[in-house]
Formats: structure tokens, sequence, C-alpha cells
């Protein structure tokens, strides 16, 4: 088993145990894994996200608990790894629980899988989804999406994969996206003078963005459909159809 492969193996169980277990009642999972897990994405996620409405310092004590007690444990039997559980970052927006693995005297790098439990902006109700006979709470669909273009405006660096989630999952954007993200970004209190600026500056740093989605498509996204996207333009269409459908989501043309 190869490191992808664990880290995969590994968001499975982390999933699977908060999604059955009191510390985990009320977090939504989002992000890329949510995507990958319960959406079948292409693309491979790093870490794993989850959307709480509480106190984030707090949940991230309880979750770091559970993952010490339970998850170690499940990881030494299936997988044969020795870890890691330690608290991460914290700020207002996120606050992260650190997992790291590793096997003395192999060749398998240590493998570090960050758990991070963030606020995003939420108009609808959490939905529940099965898999397995295990139910799932996430943010909707269209709450999920949203997150990723927000991030494309409000972080300072963007995150390429973030332009790659948006491109193949684009149909889960609801036809309100401008009003729905004009509501949100009231919410946050986000001019949106500051989207227009940050839609044009990255346009002007087009040629970073392609590099960036290009090792994206190349590191975290399943042979066979990277491939594909490649043959059908690969960076470059992803990029600028995602950008297309960030700037008519936030009601904005070619970043201005």
């Amino acid at each position: 088993m190869n490191k992808d492969e664990v880290i995969e193996v590994v968001q499975r169980m982390v999933a699977r145990l908060l999604a059955t277990n009191p510390a985990g009642v009320g977090l939504c999972l989002i992000g890329g894994a949510r995507l990958r897990l319960l959406d079948h994405s292409a693309r491979r996620s790093m870490d794993i996200d989850y959307h709480w409405e509480g106190d984030l310092a707090k949940k991230q004590v309880e979750v770091a608990s559970l993952l010490r007690t339970r998850l170690l444990p499940m990881v030494k039997s299936k997988l044969g790894l020795d870890g890691d559980v330690r608290d991460g970052a914290e700020s207002p927006f996120v606050s992260t629980v650190e997992l790291a693995f590793y096997r003395v005297g192999s060749d398998l790098p240590r493998i570090e899988i960050p758990v991070d439990i963030t606020h995003i902006p939420c108009l609808d109700r959490p939905v529940a989804r099965t898999m397995d006979g295990v139910v799932f709470l996430s943010a909707s669909d269209t709450d999920l999406l949203e997150s990723k273009l927000l991030a494309i405006v409000l972080r300072d660096v963007v995150a390429a994969r973030d332009w790659v989630d948006i491109y193949l999952f684009r149909t889960l954007l609801s036809p309100e996206a401008p009003a729905r993200l004009a509501r949100k970004l009231a919410m946050i209190k986000v001019a949106r003078t500051v989207v227009s600026a940050r839609l044009g500056k990255i346009r002007l740093g087009r040629v970073v963005q392609l590099r960036q989605v290009a090792q994206v498509l190349r590191e975290q996204v399943d042979a066979a459909v990277a491939e594909n996207l490649e043959q059908a333009g690969g960076a470059a269409m992803v990029f600028e159809e995602a950008f297309a459908i960030t700037c008519r989501a936030f009601g904005r043309e070619g970043g201005v």
C-alpha cells in the first residue's frame, strides 16, 4: 500500500469514527474529503475538513481525544502503523488536529493528515448522507461548493485544489448562487469590492495558477481522469472554466 492509499484508508476510518461517536455529533463533513468519500471525486484529498457551528477550540480537544484513544489502535491493527495525534494550528476560523503515521524501518514515508475543524457560512440545513450503513452529516451540496468559491476570494493564497473541485462539481452550484453568495458576504462583512479586486488579481496571476493546477492534476487526480483532462485542454482548460464559473457566481465577469 502506497502513501496515497494509506491516506485514503485513514480518512475513511476518521470519517466513520466521527460519524458514529458522540464527539462527532453535529460535525459536518466538507471539502475534498467529503467529495471523494461520498461523491466519488476523481481528486484525492490530502486532509479532511469539518464544519462546526460551536466553539472550534473545544471541539478540537474532543476530536483529538477520540482519535488518540480510538483511531491510533485501529490504524496499528489494520495497517501496522504507529501514530501520533497532536493539536495543530488554531485561529478564529480553523482549529486543526494533526495526525501522523509511520513504520520504523520501512520505506513508507511519514504520513501527515490534518483534520481541520472550521466554520463556513451556511444557508441550508445540514444533510444526512449514508454509505455502508453509516450516516455522515454534511453541509448541503450548495453550501459546500459555495465554500470553495468563498475560499478562492478570501484566502491570502489560492489553493489550486479548489479550482479543480469547482470544475469537477460545478453542477452542484445553485442558479441562485449570486444572491446566496451576496448574503454570505454580508454575513461575514466582506465588501463586494474586495471580491472584484481579488478576482482581478487572480487573473493577473494566471501563469502561477496554471502551474499549480497542473501540479494538482498530476499528484492528486486519478490517472485516467487526469489523462482525459489533459487531452481536453489540461490545466488551462480547468482553470479558465473554474475561474469563469467563479466570476459568474459572484456576479462578475472576467474578474472585473
